[in-house]
């Protein structure tokens, strides 16, 4: 079964049309990246996936349920993380989680076994016994990321989930991701601009530019087909910019 399948998605903001037919779909289990510039309609496809924007025209659904129609269905199915998403800065880390596993859980039992869950993933020690006013960026995010992953989605959406870390901490953002898709067989759709990092992290990607899918498959696929070095490569040959060769040449 499909994960998610996106057929001739469009979007308009008044005049200005942010998407132009985009079409994929993701496979159970994988994780897949949609990638492009700021502004070529990620999080506006991330944003109609997770049933917070309605679709001007096409269609889409998250395992066989319309994102329209179903949108509850969708919602019970799925997290969000969103690029700018924030936590309550007066709790610590503990007292998030612990809040958010009762907000999601059905039950005391299910609620323990969330919180147990998500502090294992956030990898915070003892850190989360401070208050999240006190936590860098990257700290925030990891706490975050263990919130969206804690409820065992089907469909966890990312949005830039490394957007703005250092090294370090982007590195371990990628790694639980990974760990987690392939020990809990999580679905993941994940954007990014950073084409480098999707490269190492996804089975397959999508390039967007300008509101339109302008190549996809997966890592290896695309550097084949395009003879190129890397993913950054690929989409400046597939939206057709010349990459200048080097100044000098071998032995230079």
């Amino acid at each position: 079964m499909k994960a998610v399948e996106v057929e001739n998605l469009e979007k308009d903001y008044g005049r200005v049309k942010a998407l132009k037919g985009v079409s994929f779909h993701i496979k159970e289990g994988e994780i897949f990246g949609l990638i492009g510039p700021n502004g070529a309609g990620k999080s506006t496809t991330l944003k109609i996936l997770a049933t917070l924007l309605t679709p001007t025209g096409g269609r889409a659904e998250v395992f066989g349920h319309d994102v329209v129609n179903e949108a509850e269905k969708v919602r019970a199915l799925i997290s969000y993380l969103p690029e700018e998403a924030g936590a309550y800065k007066n709790l610590t880390g503990r007292e998030y989680l612990e809040f958010m596993a009762r907000l999601y859980a059905k039950d005391d039992r299910k609620a323990k076994e969330m919180f147990e869950l998500g502090v294992k993933l956030s990898g915070l020690g003892e850190r989360l016994n401070d208050k999240v006013s006190t936590y860098s960026k990257g700290m925030t995010r990891k706490l975050l990321l263990a919130r969206a992953l804690m409820v065992r989605p089907k469909l966890a959406i990312l949005d830039e989930p490394a957007s703005g870390l250092d090294i370090v901490n982007a590195y371990e953002i990628r790694k639980t991701i990974k760990r987690f898709a392939r020990s809990e067989g999580v679905t993941f759709l994940v954007s990014s601009h950073n084409m480098l990092e999707v490269e190492f992290l996804c089975d397959r990607v999508a390039m967007i530019a300008e509101g339109r899918i302008v190549e996809m498959g997966t890592p290896k696929e695309l550097k084949e087909k395009y003879d190129a070095e890397n993913l950054e490569e690929v989409f400046m040959q597939a939206i057709g910019v010349r990459i200048p060769e080097p100044v000098g040449g071998e032995g230079s």
